[in-house]
């Protein structure tokens, strides 16, 4: 029988693996310095849950599961695997009203999505988010801006440049190309601008009904060069009174993120940033790496209606997040990956079977030591040995014959320096330098 893998998926082998962890651990120690707190939801929700949040080209993504029994066997579904940690994220707020606000959260968890697989997107993949509940201080939205960036500088990025818009920019911007078109509509279409291009986008908004004029006023927007203050003046020119609200908004939390320490180089107001899931209501934000092009890394904004769909009643919110696969897929193709190393950091190798009793001891005592540690598991000639551990990476090596252990001592050999050395045993794991 040929084995496949489901397509959109992958397996990650422990080299793999090692990346990935040592990526999310880098993530995550960002995400609790700035106080944020774990939180875990389930892989599926209700159907209902998840439906009529993300826009009619998100809901096309959903992947649904059908009911048990006979509903089943007639194709109806009732639940669904999630399709990002944002919704799961309202519906636990709601259900736990008691929580004390402003309520951060971190998580880091796999999500699901019916997309056509192509470099960095896939249908399975790991979203790491951070998202403040319970303020609508700008404060909070540059925050997020700052756990971005500090996250993307811990992993070693350093051409990487965060978009900013506002939803009530977008939604004025909409209005003035031509009040017959929805909204909705257009920000979705434009929200494809970095994927097909501006003649695609135009053809587009012919097609749902912008005509020539509104095509105009449109364009005169979206050509405003992306910038700072500068950008925000000018685009406060052409909105009405909603979308020169953005514009303040904006202004305000560039001015707080530039104060908690992100690069100026690294922020840039963009007019042509749209973020087309629905519930996004204020700033909204994207990252894009300048090389190589693999569209965003990270997104994220304000949804301070997303919540009251489930409590009925509305609690501020702003998030962002992280795609894991993007950020590895890019720091693979920049030789950012580090070195094939183990789990361990040191091989316990066997003598021969008369040591073996005492090659235990060794792993034991230096695994209470701290020190991660393998054992040899095979009989084998030392030769042997010390080919499997050059092959698997260790750094250091651990021998003991006869005489160590007569003397109660083991010898280690650094493979890095090449410098071998025989110290008791209750000074093994000391002598070990990290």
């Amino acid at each position: 029988m040929a084995v496949h893998l489901a397509k959109g998926t992958r397996d990650f082998l422990p080299p793999q693996m090692r990346h990935r962890l040592a990526v999310m651990d880098k993530v995550r120690a960002v995400f609790e310095r700035y106080g944020f707190e774990p939180l875990g939801t389930p892989a599926f929700e209700r159907e209902e849950t998840l439906t009529g949040k993300y826009g009619d080209e998100g809901e096309k993504l959903i992947y649904r599961i059908l009911k048990r029994g006979e509903g089943g066997r007639d194709g109806d579904t009732d639940l669904a695997l999630r399709y990002d940690l944002t919704v799961p994220l309202a519906r636990v707020v709601a259900m736990n009203q008691d929580l004390r606000l402003p309520f951060k959260r971190w998580q880091m968890a796999p999500v699901w999505r019916a997309d056509r697989p192509q470099r960095g997107r896939f249908r399975e993949f790991y979203q790491c988010d951070a998202d403040i509940v319970g303020t609508t201080s700008p404060l909070a939205d540059a925050e997020c801006l700052a756990v971005c960036s500090d996250s993307l500088t811990a992993l070693g990025f350093t051409n990487y440049v965060i978009h900013l818009n506002d939803r009530r920019i977008l939604r004025s911007m909409a209005r003035m190309a031509g009040a017959h078109v929805r909204e909705t509509t257009v920000l979705t279409v434009v929200d494809k601008l970095d994927k097909i291009g501006a003649d695609a986008v135009s053809a587009e908004l012919r097609e749902v009904g912008l005509d020539d004029e509104g095509l105009a006023r449109l364009w005169s927007i979206l050509n405003i060069p992306a910038g700072h203050h500068d950008t925000l003046d000018k685009l406060a020119e052409h909105l009405d009174d909603e979308g020169r609200v953005g514009v303040t908004v904006l202004h305000e939390v560039l001015d707080l993120a530039l104060a908690m320490g992100v690069p100026a180089e690294r922020l840039v107001v963009d007019p042509t940033l749209a973020r087309g899931l629905d519930y996004y209501t204020g700033p909204v934000f994207e990252t894009v790496v300048t090389e190589p092009k693999i569209g965003s890394v990270s997104g994220g904004g304000r949804y301070d209606g997303l919540i009251g769909m489930f409590s009925g009643q509305p609690i501020p919110a702003v998030g962002v997040s992280l795609g894991l696969e993007r950020l590895i897929t890019v720091m693979e193709e920049l030789g950012m990956v580090g070195a094939n190393t183990t789990t361990a950091d040191v091989l316990v190798t066997i003598h021969a079977p008369e040591q073996r009793a005492y090659a235990l001891k060794i792993a034991a005592t230096l695994r209470v030591g701290g020190i991660r540690t393998e054992l040899f598991l095979e009989d084998k000639k030392l030769k042997a040995q010390l080919k499997y551990a050059n092959a698997r990476g260790f750094r250091w090596v651990a021998f003991a014959g006869p005489d160590e252990e007569a003397a109660g001592a083991v010898t280690l050999k650094d493979f890095v320096g090449g410098v071998q050395r025989t110290v008791s045993l209750q000074d093994a794991a000391s002598s070990i330098d990290l």
